[in-house]
C-alpha cells in the first residue's frame, strides 16, 4: 500500500481516471490518503478523513511513507480557519490554501504558515458561526471551499472546522446521528435531510434558530424550514421535501 498527502491548495477528485470525468469531491491542502490503484497518469485514492474514494492526476501526487501517514492520522487535526491563507515553501514561493486546510504536514512538506489555526473540538453552538464563513459561496458539485461548494461538502466542512467528522455525501451523512420526530425537537446545528420523488436523499442543510436553515442551493443561502421542507424566501415556493432531521452532536 502507498500513501500520499495533498501539497497543493485544491485538487479535484474525479469519478474516473480522466480530466473530463465528473468531480465528485476535492482534496484540500494537507489531506492524507491511501493510494489504492496506480495507472500511468492517474491514481485512485481513499481519503483518510472520510474514506471517500476517487481519482487524482498523478502529477498532483506527493507520496509519503506509511509511518508519516499514521503519525499525521494520530495527531489532532490543525486546520486553517480563515477564508483564504497562504503557506510558503523553502524557496519562498507562496501557495494559497482555503478554509479548512489541514496543517499537520507542514514540516514534512517544508512549508511554513503564520495564519489562524483551529484544532480543538468546539461547542455545538459554534456550528452556525462556522457556517456563515460559507454564506453566498456558489454551488459547485463536488466542491468543498468558499469558492464553490455542494450541500454535503458544506455540512461536512462546517462540522470539520468544529472538530467533528461527517461522511461526504448527503445519503451517507443521513446514516449518522439520532433521528428526531419533529422540527420542534431540533436545535441549531442539527442536520435536515431531503429526498427526491424516488425517495433518495439528495440534499442536506444545517438547522438554525426560529425555523431557518442554511444550505447550498445555487449558493449557500438561508431559507425557511417547515414540516414540508425548505421554503425559498426569494421564489416563495418549496424547493426541497423534508425526509428526516438528525442530531449528530
Amino acid at each position: 500500500m502507498q500513501y500520499g498527502i495533498c501539497n497543493l491548495s485544491i485538487v479535484p477528485l474525479r469519478l474516473e481516471a480522466s480530466d473530463t470525468s465528473e468531480m465528485v469531491s476535492q482534496v484540500l491542502y494537507g489531506d492524507v490518503f491511501k493510494i489504492i490503484e496506480m495507472r500511468k497518469s492517474w491514481c485512485k485514492i481513499r481519503l483518510a478523513f472520510d474514506k471517500y474514494e476517487g481519482w487524482i492526476d498523478i502529477k498532483q501526487l506527493f507520496e509519503i511513507t506509511k509511518e508519516v501517514y499514521d503519525a499525521i492520522r494520530q495527531e489532532t487535526p490543525k486546520l486553517s480557519s480563515d477564508l483564504i491563507e497562504f503557506i510558503q515553501d523553502k524557496n519562498q514561493q507562496l501557495y494559497s490554501i482555503p478554509l479548512g486546510s489541514q496543517l499537520n504536514g507542514l514540516s514534512l512538506l517544508e512549508h511554513t504558515f503564520d495564519g489562524l489555526i483551529t484544532e480543538e473540538k468546539k461547542d455545538k453552538n459554534e456550528l452556525i458561526t462556522a457556517a456563515f464563513n460559507y454564506l453566498n459561496a456558489p454551488y459547485l458539485w463536488g466542491g468543498k471551499t468558499p469558492f464553490g461548494i455542494d450541500c454535503s461538502g458544506f455540512t461536512q466542512m462546517v462540522y470539520k472546522l468544529n472538530g467533528y467528522m461527517l461522511l461526504r455525501d448527503a445519503s451517507q451523512q443521513a446514516t449518522q446521528g439520532e433521528a428526531l420526530s419533529f422540527i420542534e425537537e431540533s436545535e441549531p446545528g442539527d442536520l435536515a435531510f431531503f429526498d427526491n420523488a424516488e425517495g433518495n436523499i439528495v440534499h442536506v442543510g444545517i438547522i438554525m434558530q426560529d425555523n431557518y436553515i442554511i444550505h447550498a442551493h445555487g449558493k449557500v443561502r438561508i431559507d425557511r424550514l417547515d414540516h414540508s421542507g425548505i421554503y425559498n424566501v426569494d421564489t416563495n415556493m418549496h424547493t426541497h421535501k423534508l425526509r428526516v432531521i438528525k442530531k449528530v452532536i
